[in-house]
């Protein structure tokens, strides 16, 4: 698709003008399939959920990396990392030192980027809904601090997660899990379906790891001003190309910003 092709042209160009050993080119995307738009949303394999939620299917990505020369063609590494790490570790491979007059949340990881002998570094993922902290990823676990697949009126529809009910984990209302989170090992059960015990041993020991990063994370916190607090449909790309061949360009509505308005 579209997608290829433009990743094609930047690699082609790349070629042509003899500087693909000077180009770092990294493909990933900003969210897992969405699955409410059914079959043609795509397919999150093994995750349960898409797009819009908190769950693995709505959060995980592909992430691949091309830098002739530099990056190991072939090369695999389980370091976990966001988007955020993109503009951290550009500065880095680029040499140019990263802004010091602010907090910027992504780290450098060009260490296991481009060295396959590198140690992964140590480090949580966190998964917001809005405002509010759902669930972080520390090593192999993952706990859930609030479950919820969506915010529409059918509780049978799951149209988020499309039929993948799991008792007590995919949740049409909301719950709070804040008290006692719900875990799971994703190394082992990436499709988040074998939640870990509370009684066990396993979960004591995630946890006891776990909640002070948590409670370090929310005591270092310098909250942003939201760069959506404003919302306008007319700003949406009803018109793409190539939507005239398909025969699905959508008119444009009329503008009217309005103070953002969000369920989650």
């Amino acid at each position: 698709g579209r997608v290829r092709e433009a990743v094609v042209s930047t690699q082609s160009t790349g070629r042509e003008l003899g500087i693909e050993r000077e180009t770092f080119v990294f493909f990933t995307s900003d969210n897992g399939a969405a699955t409410y738009r059914r079959r043609d949303g795509g397919d999150n394999g093994p995750f349960v959920c898409g797009k819009e939620t908190t769950y693995e299917g709505g959060m995980r990505e592909p992430g691949i990396a091309w830098w002739p020369g530099t990056v190991p063609a072939g090369s695999t590494t389980h370091q976990l990392a966001n988007i955020m790490d993109l503009f951290t570790t550009s500065l880095s491979v680029a040499g140019v030192k990263a802004p010091q007059d602010r907090i910027i949340d992504g780290i450098d990881l060009s260490s296991t980027l481009l060295d396959q002998a590198a140690p992964t570094v140590d480090r949580p993922i966190w998964y917001y809904r809005g405002n509010e902290m759902m669930a972080v990823r520390v090593g192999a676990y993952k706990a859930h601090y609030w479950l919820w697949t969506e915010f529409g009126k059918d509780p049978q529809s799951f149209t988020f997660c499309q039929g993948q009910y799991i008792k007590n984990v995919t949740v049409h209302d909301q719950v709070d899990h804040t008290a006692q989170p719900v875990l799971f090992n994703v190394n082992r059960d990436p499709g988040e379906k074998y939640v870990i015990s509370p009684k066990s041993k396993e979960y004591k020991e995630a946890m006891g790891r776990i909640t002070p990063v948590v409670e370090e994370h929310k005591r270092t916190m310098e909250r942003g001003e939201p760069s959506l607090n404003y919302c306008d449909a007319a700003v949406q790309n009803w018109a793409p190309p190539g939507c005239q061949e398909l025969g699905y360009c959508l008119k444009r509505p009329a503008s009217k910003p309005q103070l953002c308005y969000w369920d989650h």
